[in-house]
């Protein structure tokens, strides 16, 4: 407790408030603009902290870390496009809310969203980190591989309108998952003898060209902006009371989101990619009004900018008390502790628990700095988007697209793969194909085909060798977690095929009314 309060007070300084302040505007201001993820803003930011204080350098890095990851709803709300893969689920609601008028209430539910996440993230790494990181260690390359089916059971309620598309879209995402070196035997497989694709497609990458360049060809081919003229929101409806009341009076959202954040982020490999996806799903299947979902609906941005913004300090422990990193943007913080000569385990927590404690405050910090900055910052990108006529808004995130794809690898090998499926994406909305399946696919291909693969290469020698898949208890959880997923999915669909549904929910309206 004694650290804990030193810590704190480290905290409560000019310098330590002023470095959260800017940390978070930036990371905002990177996480905002698609191609720019929070990794590459922590590189960026990484010579910066060579002359800092340990503190310090890991003050700011938390900061623009948790600025970068809420960065991504802004697009997501206000032009379709997920500014980091963490926010592909903000689309869904975020996108129509703006459609509607409703863009600034959808921004600032996000906001309150990941303030909230961000404290609760917090303080589970504070509380239970040790415990986390026993329950992080069980998952072996048979869970690893029921996590990501459980994920891809997620196709059948992203695709409301044909479940035949929506698994058809989940399998262009998995065939796309398999270009480049198999993670385990090395082979090329469909390169077509063109080295470079032996890197596979980068997932900003896919991301940008199948959100992204879709939305722009639409406002093009409409001759209209991303938003409506007359988006400018009535003073009744921002009021942020408003928006704090309705997200608080469904505290059960809020709660199930952030455990679901909190316990996906901290299984090395998964990361916050699929926890809003999971949460949105989740919150989709326990809402009164799951029709609702997909249309404007507040609790979907919610339960989405809710988990991922948990991933953040979630993701910290398997880092602090394991030495691995949960996310890509964690082995630049780890990279940082051992500069400093501070070495990942639970005496980082006794040995230098100040300075452990005092990182782990500052990203609390940062997440209650998300509110006047996101609010204030909501408000001034809600109406630059809103002015900017099409023909000029076009073209310049047109260039930002362009621009952020090459800066990940500077290779126009990159772009060209970008403007590929973003055409490609363009004709498969056409048909009713969406671009969510199709990324859910790609990015949970590789972390099932590698799970498997590993799996039955330790049950070499087994009878049956793919028992081994269910060989322990954990295993057949996720196995049963799954066969869940999918009734719960599959048997509605199936009911209301047959007109079964339909009669049910009559008979339920007639004898509650």
């Amino acid at each position: 407790m004694d650290m804990l309060l030193e810590a704190l007070t480290s905290l409560l300084t000019f310098e330590s408030i002023l470095t959260v302040l800017i940390g978070v505007s930036a990371g905002l201001f990177i996480g905002a603009m698609p191609g720019l993820t929070a990794t590459m803003a922590l590189a960026m930011l990484l010579p910066f902290t060579f002359s800092m204080e340990a503190l310090q350098g890991l003050i700011a890095l938390g900061a623009v870390y948790m600025g970068s990851i809420y960065g991504g709803a802004f697009t997501a709300i206000l032009i379709n496009t997920p500014g980091t893969p963490s926010s592909i689920a903000t689309t869904f609601d975020g996108y129509p809310m703006a459609r509607q008028g409703r863009a600034y209430e959808a921004l600032a539910a996000a906001t309150i969203a990941s303030v909230v996440g961000g404290i609760v993230g917090v303080i589970f790494l504070l509380i239970l980190a040790p415990p986390l990181a026993r329950l992080a260690v069980a998952f072996g390359p048979s869970e690893m591989f029921w996590v990501a089916m459980l994920g891809l059971t997620l196709v059948a309620s992203l695709s409301s309108d044909s479940l035949l598309k929506g698994l058809l879209a989940g399998c262009i995402g998995i065939l796309l998952s398999t270009i480049g070196v198999s993670p385990v035997g090395g082979e090329s497989r469909f390169t077509f003898g063109y080295p470079p694709l032996q890197g596979g497609i980068e997932l900003i990458v896919a991301l940008i060209g199948l959100f992204v360049i879709p939305e722009l060809l639409t406002m093009a081919a409409e001759g209209r902006g991303a938003l409506p003229d007359g988006g400018e929101l009535r003073k009744k409806e921002v009021s942020i009371a408003k928006i704090a009341r309705r997200i608080f009076s469904k505290p059960i959202n809020l709660i199930r989101s952030c455990l679901i954040g909190q316990v996906i982020s901290i299984i090395p490999g998964a990361g916050g990619n699929v926890t809003s996806l999971v949460a949105y799903n989740e919150a989709r299947r326990f809402s009164k009004e799951p029709k609702s979902f997909g249309k404007g609906n507040v609790d979907g941005v919610v339960a989405s900018e809710s988990s991922n913004n948990v991933m953040v300090a979630g993701s910290m422990v398997p880092l602090l008390t394991l030495g691995i990193p949960g996310a890509p943007p964690d082995a630049i913080i780890l990279g940082v502790l051992l500069m400093h000569g501070l070495r990942p385990g639970l005496d980082l927590f006794t040995e230098s628990g100040v300075l452990t404690n005092g990182f782990i405050l500052s990203m609390g910090m940062a997440a209650l700095m998300l509110l006047p900055v996101g609010l204030l910052g909501g408000r001034l990108i809600h109406r630059v988007v809103i002015r900017t006529p099409y023909y000029f808004l076009v073209p310049s995130i047109a260039m930002v697209t362009i621009l952020g794809t090459f800066a990940l690898r500077n290779s126009m090998l990159d772009v060209g793969i970008m403007l590929i499926l973003g055409t490609a994406g363009y004709f498969l909305r056409l048909i009713g194909i969406q671009a969510a399946p199709i990324v859910l696919g790609l990015i949970l291909g590789g972390i099932a085909e590698q799970g498997y693969v590993q799996t039955l290469m330790a049950a070499v020698v087994d009878p049956i060798p793919w028992l081994r898949l269910v060989s322990n208890p954990l295993s057949m959880v996720l196995a049963g977690l799954v066969v869940l997923g999918a009734a719960t999915a599959l048997v509605p669909m199936w009911l209301a095929r047959k007109g079964l549904l339909d009669k049910v929910d009559a008979n339920d309206s007639g004898g509650s009314s």
